[in-house]
């Protein structure tokens, strides 16, 4: 096979543009910190890229979920813990009207006392979070707690759970039941037997009993302490149950932590370039294009022109 200048020249010519090419992989790989550019690099780390950011979105929007949980969870939590000082209160101001010591004029600025507490419990039972009552299930748009035209609070909640997915597979209800906490007991009477009074009507009765009653009021009064303790246990039972579940919440958040934190280094492994390896590799290339360059210089021959100058 006869080699000629042409096919030095052309063969020259080639071997510098892969060379060309070379430093150009290198230097794109020192510049973006990535060891493709394109899926056609390599479409096994791409393919595995792919599958790496699809679990992290995955763990990035269940954390947005976790957040979601927090809020509901958290200004529950802050509203039955007030909830339970209010309760708590009234309890007090019920032994402190039973004593036979106070007079009406006593016993009235106690009542009124009383009713400011009720309609406190009001405004918690109405409780809203970015525009979404807290208390009143599914049905987020709606308050639970209303006064009606003679005064008295009515109580009507939702029972539904919002259940919010804070790992695959994994639903947490976030919500707390208004029933279970402002809904109603049951209470022994004397003339109607057991009958059922949510927390407001147990205030307004004791509020009424507090104005209106002179005779045989400290036993009286004395009645109201078992329904108040009924609706003080009933706000303490679901403020164990919402603690169990923020427990519960709080591990599932460490657990994708650790997971964002796993699928983050497999992904920086999978497509990260290693800078010390990209350096060396560079300056070799370097070093090989200025060889090149030199030989090419040799392979071309001067020519008639070079001789007329």
């Amino acid at each position: 096979m006869r080699v000629t200048q042409g096919m030095l020249t052309n063969n020259m010519l080639r071997n510098m543009s892969k060379s060309y090419e070379s430093m150009g992989k290198y230097q794109e790989q020192f510049s973006t910190g990535k060891k493709i550019s394109r899926p056609s690099d390599d479409p096994v780390v791409a393919m595995k890229g792919i599958d790496y950011r699809s679990e992290l979105t995955k763990v990035e929007q269940f954390e947005r979920n976790i957040g979601e949980v927090y809020n509901w969870m958290d200004s529950s939590d802050a509203a039955l813990d007030e909830s339970t000082k209010a309760l708590q209160r009234v309890r007090e101001l019920t032994v402190q009207g039973s004593s036979d010591t106070l007079g009406d004029q006593e016993r009235e600025s106690i009542a009124k006392e009383v009713r400011q507490i009720s309609d406190h419990l009001k405004d918690l039972a109405n409780t809203e979070v970015n525009g979404k009552y807290l208390f009143n299930g599914t049905d987020t748009t709606n308050a639970p707690a209303s006064t009606g035209g003679d005064g008295e609070v009515t109580f009507d909640a939702d029972e539904s759970s919002v259940n919010i997915e804070i790992s695959k597979g994994v639903t947490v209800k976030s919500n707390v039941n208004g029933n279970n906490v402002f809904g109603d007991i049951d209470v022994e009477t004397e003339e109607d037997g057991t009958v059922q009074k949510n927390v407001f009507e147990t205030l307004g009765d004791l509020a009424d009993t507090l104005e209106g009653k002179e005779i045989d009021q400290p036993r009286e009064l004395d009645s109201f302490l078992s329904e108040v303790d009924g609706h003080v246990n009933k706000v303490i039972d679901e403020r164990a149950d919402l603690g169990a579940r923020m427990n519960r919440r709080d591990m599932v958040e460490d657990r994708l932590a650790v997971q964002k934190e796993i699928t983050t280094k497999m992904m920086s492994d999978n497509e990260d370039a290693e800078m010390e390896e990209v350096i060396t590799n560079l300056k070799t290339q370097e070093s090989i294009h200025r060889a090149a360059l030199s030989a090419g210089a040799r392979i071309i021959q001067p020519t008639l022109m070079d001789f007329l100058r």
